[in-house]
């Protein structure tokens, strides 16, 4: 009887020390290499999102150039600035030969950062120009603050 309860207790110690849990030294060791880790990950995450916007920017600035070249076909000139792009969805009261809609969806798209893109006609770099202001929404700027344009493609 006294060796089945000593096999008891021992079954009882071990399965207490089984379920110890973490100490507070562990934990804070813990926390520190993650907050280690996410210091040295971190701003390369973030970089590369920035140049994805930048990526998509230019993307989307392509599509607009292909869609008022179609349009071009079509009605023999680019909308007027005071027209915009949304002259690539509706007709425009002003033109006859209009084969539209010439983007999908039924609104013209923003840039990555919410901002409506900047379109003139006749542009001073072409027959128009299209304008992201990047991150910072003003015209100049480097780094995810620069502007991407259509006359740089």
């Amino acid at each position: 009887m006294v060796n089945a309860t000593a096999r008891c207790d021992r079954r009882r110690l071990r399965t207490r020390q089984s379920e110890r849990g973490f100490t507070l030294v562990e934990m804070l060791v813990v926390i520190t290499i993650i907050a280690l880790i996410m210091a040295l990950v971190g701003p390369r995450v973030l970089n590369y999102l920035a140049e994805s916007k930048a990526k998509t920017a230019k993307i989307q600035i392509e599509s607009l150039a292909t869609a008022l070249d179609l349009y071009f076909l079509d009605a023999g000139q680019y909308p007027a600035s005071s027209e915009g792009l949304t002259a690539l969805l509706q007709r425009p009261g002003s033109t006859v030969t209009w084969n539209g809609p010439y983007l999908k969806g039924n609104a013209v798209p923003s840039d990555p950062w919410g901002r409506p893109y900047v379109y003139r006609a006749p542009g001073q770099h072409g027959s128009y120009d299209i304008i992201s202001f990047g991150a910072d929404g003003q015209e100049g700027g480097t780094g995810a603050a620069a502007d991407i344009t259509s006359w740089t493609q």
